[in-house]
């Protein structure tokens, strides 16, 4: 499962990168909601999967323990401060795009077009793009520092 959350963490900003496109440059308004839908629907399912396969398997101490050979007492130091900023991103993340999400289907109407609305979501927009960015980059970082370097 943390495979499939990386190639997710992959897709997802250059996806999000093309769904500002249609919108900025574009002005496809409906693609861009379609994608964005999307994006959310597709992290929802990789993160509670992952959340599970997680549980299951002991948590992040129950896959570290398969490491060979094991982080020394400073790698895991590093890798906790690691762990804890990507926390911290990835959780922000899903509140932000949440709300995001949540305010432009019940504010911005159907077919989609600006509106009073859009000010607002622009802002919380371009914070959620930035959040999910910096939750990918220190996400493949966890992934490179705790499972794969070695």
């Amino acid at each position: 499962m943390l495979d499939v959350v990386v190639c997710a963490l992959i897709v997802v900003v250059p996806t999000l990168l093309f769904s500002l496109y249609t919108v900025k440059i574009r002005r496809n308004y409906a693609l861009h909601r379609l994608l964005q839908i999307a994006l959310g629907a597709l992290l929802l399912v990789a993160v509670t999967l992952f959340e599970i396969d997680m549980r299951l398997h002991g948590g992040i101490d129950g896959i570290l323990a398969k490491r060979s050979p094991p982080l020394s007492l400073a790698e895991r130091a590093f890798f906790d401060r690691l762990l804890y900023i990507h926390l911290f991103f990835a959780v922000s993340t899903v509140v932000l795009w949440a709300v995001t999400l949540i305010l432009a289907l019940r504010r911005i109407p159907s077919p989609p077009r600006p509106c009073e609305h859009s000010r607002l979501h622009k802002r919380l927009g371009w914070l959620s793009a930035a959040d999910i960015t910096a939750t990918a980059v220190t996400g493949l970082l966890v992934y490179y520092y705790g499972i794969m370097r070695s």
